[in-house]
């Protein structure tokens, strides 16, 4: 039988390559993360990713929904990873100890994202589109207190400990680190993530 030559057998080019898409993603992560949401145009990330403003517009059909992306794909991934930790019966040190090591992973893989969430968090949270913000922001504080709470109960951290100025103090320091942190640097994620993890629980003071 005859191969047919009509144009609809022929194989066609997506029109939106997944590779692109993620290319502009990345382009627009680290505009948003530099300049802010509401200073950010759709020409501004055009011009960093190299393309007409128009042409991005047969990718995605707004900056809202780009950044919707990012931000969703990260809490996604974290989410998942939080809960194998959550769920997976380690004890209270142990469970703080892979939380804090996941951060940092997380800080690798989408720094960007982390800095965008921290800036732009409270003010998008209350759009409609952005709920889930908020929702992430409950879940991340009730599992972090929820862990301090079951070691001071189960006599592993100090019995005198605030654990909601403990929690606030993890949160702050460890999640600050995507202002500075840099992937390919000098110490991996698992290598900061021992580094705080020590400071924080073995303190920094040599014991008299």
């Amino acid at each position: 039988m005859p191969t047919s030559n009509s144009s609809s057998d022929r194989k066609k080019t997506p029109v939106n390559p997944p590779e692109r898409r993620e290319e502009i993603l990345a382009v627009a992560a680290e505009v948003f993360a530099a300049r802010g949401y509401n200073a950010t145009t759709v020409r501004t990330i055009a011009d960093a990713a190299g393309m007409l403003a128009g042409s991005l517009y047969y990718h995605f059909d707004s900056k809202e929904s780009m950044l919707d992306e990012i931000l969703s794909t990260f809490l996604d991934e974290l989410w998942a990873r939080y809960d194998a930790v959550l769920t997976a019966g380690l004890g209270p040190r142990q469970t703080l100890e892979a939380l804090v090591t996941e951060s940092f992973r997380e800080i690798d893989r989408h720094r960007c994202a982390v800095a965008i969430y921290q800036r732009e968090a409270r003010h998008l949270g209350a759009r409609p589109h952005f709920g889930y913000l908020a929702e992430s922001q409950q879940r991340f504080e009730k599992a972090w207190l929820g862990t301090l709470e079951r070691g001071v109960a189960d006599e592993v951290f100090r019995p005198d400990l605030d654990v909601r100025l403990t929690y606030r103090f993890v949160r702050d320091t460890v999640w600050v680190a995507a202002s500075w942190y840099r992937p390919g640097g000098l110490h991996s994620p698992e290598e900061i993530a021992r580094q705080y993890l020590s400071m924080l629980l073995e303190g920094i003071a040599l014991r008299a």
